[in-house]
């Protein structure tokens, strides 16, 4: 797939900036729908790097599998998913075995991965290729001047020389690049969730299901039945977490994300990757998986202010996906959810520009639906998640609540409507408010209770050899009430015991420092040493 640019000025009906998972599907779903639409991808890279790994959701696995067609793709080359687990410590945890954990008893009952997205994101935009979309790459969009309801202009640097671009259609998917989002100031940073990143692949880590750690610690595989080692194995600390995910060939990818409000970063001149080892090794989970572990060099990377979103998701000739409209946190794996929603999106306004619809309306509704879909998951699902992500006794209520609220109104529809359930992102529909104001009540609630037990000491006083396994999650509507229900009494049960302890006391807000609104850094670096 080189560079196809052969004349000074290209007319098309869509130009998609950037060739990675977002842009690929909009355009591969765009040729399938239409084969008349001449579409250009343009891509910087010849060939992708390898990114950091990452786990989908069950959303998201649909998408991948069912609505782009890729279930034999994935079944072949990338690991199945096992669910999701969570590691605990305190200061009673010497080793692995005395650590609690969160985690299904048995295999998933619904379909997710653990990808390479490099690898997966050349396959998709190989589809695309393969259904009539030209790839221009390496190819790098150097500016955009925009036209309401006209052509879009791009200027486009190639190995062939520069380029000019004339399309109906600009599809942003120029990933935290965010093109459109940075050079007309909609880019928003989210200061209310202040977090860094830092992760690398590493070779050698330690074997979940090691037969060893049977005879090591007592009860290992008690009342287990399953595949620790295919989970997103989580290790959870006092406002941080860290991911732990297993990739086809033997390597792992493992990052840390904290809130630089409750947990320190180191400061001194160590290199990231030894930082990065450092800090996972005060967490017994984390040192002794990672014994013997060695990062890969050249694929260490730190960032810092994570989070923005878009003031403007589109407008009459151009449309935001995936993380060029927004991002929010990895934790639970938002992101590739968000890629399909957007991608999905974006291929409906187009094609309804392709059927002289009147658009106004549309983009309004497109607008105020990822708008609201983006406020409504950070007030729901994470802020303030750190406050409390760290404690056992708290984090299993809410994991439960979380995942059967995501199950019910979120997946289920999904799987139940096909390609019709992402007509709508979570959270966005009116009839979502309730089951939303759900969510942000006790996520709030956790976080009050999590601060006053900091103040009195009892913080993280169950995360020492405790166990939460539970059968699974399916779609039946009374199990997932069952589930939901469990996880409200759980919640009653903390207010009542220690919750008024906390009731009317107010959030003690944290002075924000200039560089903590710099926003998001344009691009990560990877550090060589």
């Amino acid at each position: 797939m080189k560079d196809t640019a052969t004349e000074a000025i290209t007319e098309c009906d869509v130009a998609v900036i950037g060739g990675a998972l977002s842009g690929a599907a909009a355009a591969l779903l765009l040729r399938r729908e239409d084969p008349a639409l001449r579409i250009v991808v343009i891509e910087k890279n010849e060939a992708f790097k390898r990114r950091v790994g990452e786990a989908t959701v069950e959303v998201s696995a649909y998408f991948l599998c069912r609505v782009l067609g890729l279930t034999q793709f994935l079944t072949q080359t990338q690991l199945t998913k096992n669910g999701l687990r969570f590691w605990f410590a305190n200061r009673e945890t010497q080793d692995l075995g005395d650590c609690s954990e969160i985690g299904g008893r048995y295999l998933s009952t619904v379909p997710s991965f653990l990808i390479d997205r490099s690898v997966v994101d050349e396959e998709v935009l190989r589809r695309a290729e393969e259904a009539g979309a030209e790839i221009w790459r390496p190819a790098t969009v150097a500016s955009v001047a925009l036209a309401s309801g006209g052509y879009q202009t791009l200027e486009v640097k190639t190995g062939a020389g520069a380029r000019t671009v004339r399309a109906r259609w600009v599809v942003d998917a120029s990933g935290i690049k965010a093109m459109l989002a940075r050079a007309n100031d909609w880019l928003e940073p989210n200061t209310r969730h202040r977090t860094l990143s830092a992760w690398s692949r590493w070779r050698g880590a330690g074997d979940w299901d090691a037969a060893e750690l049977t005879g090591r610690h007592e009860g290992w595989q008690d009342s287990y039945v399953g595949i620790r080692g295919t989970a997103t194995n989580h290790i959870a600390g006092d406002g941080w977490w860290a991911w732990w995910i297993a990739l086809k060939g033997g390597d792992t990818s493992i990052g840390v994300v904290l809130d630089q409000r409750c947990a320190d970063w180191p400061d001194d001149k160590m290199p990231v990757g030894e930082k990065l080892r450092d800090f996972l090794g005060r967490h017994p989970a984390a040192r002794e998986m990672m014994a013997g572990a060695e990062f890969v060099g050249g694929d260490v990377h730190f960032r810092r202010n994570l989070p923005y979103c878009s003031r403007l998701q589109a407008g009459d000739g151009f449309v935001l996906t995936g993380d060029a409209s927004a991002f929010l946190d990895p934790l639970y794996s938002p992101g590739m959810d968000w890629i399909a929603f957007t991608a999905i999106g974006a291929v409906r306004l187009i094609r309804a520009w392709r059927a002289g619809e009147d658009l106004a309306p549309l983009l309004a509704k497109h607008n105020g639906d990822f708008t609201t879909s983006y406020r409504r998951m950070f007030e729901a699902l994470y802020e303030d998640k750190y406050d409390y992500l760290g404690d056992y006794d708290i984090m299993r209520l809410a994991f439960r609540l979380d995942i059967g609220l995501y199950y019910l109104f979120v997946a289920r529809p999904v799987f139940s409507d096909g390609i019709e359930g992402f007509a709508e992102p979570p959270y966005a529909a009116r009839e979502a408010g309730p089951f939303f104001a759900l969510m942000r009540g006790y996520n709030r609630r956790f976080a009050a209770m999590a601060r006053e037990r900091r103040r009195n000491g009892t913080f993280g006083r169950s995360n020492a050899r405790q166990r939460d396994l539970f059968p699974g999650f399916n779609f039946r509507v009374p199990y997932l009430l069952k589930v939901i229900a469990g996880g409200l009494a759980g919640w009653a049960w903390l207010e009542l015991t220690e919750g008024w302890r906390s009731w009317g006391r107010r959030k003690q807000e944290v002075v924000e420092e200039p560089a903590a609104v710099a926003g998001p850094e344009v691009l990560d670096y990877a550090v060589t040493r």
